[in-house]
């Protein structure tokens, strides 16, 4: 049977589990938004094999940042960019402009972006004294829903991976997109109703009232 680490079996192995991640373990964990699937974002061969799992293979993954001096090391962090940093841990995935490749390249194949997360969560900690940016992605097969227990999460995933860390059901959703690129912040376009639609609005209201 697979190897299923319950929260506080887990604070009591932290060293092992750290030093398996080290070591290129392709694992589950819980965020505190949904589970995700994730490896050493420097270990080519464990984020490899996290794609031929989800069958995903090159769309652009997150990771999870081991400090907030990481992202500024790594990334392009403008003015706006640190009112959002500001906000970490949450549930929230930013995206910004690469600085430095400290990932491996498969973790996003041909693009200057990354992913970035630090989520509100007790398995946080683990990451920041790895000290190594951690993969994360929902832990499903593309399509398909991701996993909310163990009792949904798909055969493959679940005999292939090297361990999971598990506490319970989660009710949660993915995590929110916040676009960081750029200092400005992409507004949607306002296309203007025809006059006569709008001359059409006003008589209608009228007669409402």
């Amino acid at each position: 049977m697979k190897e299923i680490i319950a929260k506080e079996e887990a604070h009591i192995r932290k060293e092992e589990i750290k030093q398996r991640i080290k070591q290129g373990a392709v694992f589950i964990y819980p965020t505190d938004t949904i589970y995700g699937i994730g490896c050493n974002a420097l270990d080519s061969e464990a984020v490899k094999k996290i794609r031929e799992l989800k069958g995903r293979p090159n769309t652009p993954f997150s990771v999870i940042a081991p400090s907030k001096k990481w992202i500024e090391d790594n990334c392009v962090v403008h003015k706006r960019a640190k009112k959002w940093i500001r906000k970490l841990p949450g549930p929230f995935t930013l995206i910004f402009k690469s600085k430095n490749k400290g990932i491996a390249e498969e973790v996003a194949p041909a693009v200057d972006t990354i992913g970035i997360r630090i989520p509100n969560h007790w398995f946080t900690p683990f990451v920041e004294e790895l000290g190594l940016p951690i993969v994360t992605t929902s832990a499903n097969k593309v399509g398909r829903m991701f996993m909310t227990s163990i009792e949904d999460i798909d055969p493959e995933i679940k005999n292939n991976v090297d361990f999971i860390i598990y506490e319970g059901e989660k009710k949660g959703r993915p995590s929110n997109i916040v676009h960081l690129e750029k200092e400005k912040r992409r507004l949607a376009k306002v296309i203007p109703l025809p006059t006569k639609v709008v001359k059409r609005k006003a008589k209608a209201s009228k007669k409402k009232r």
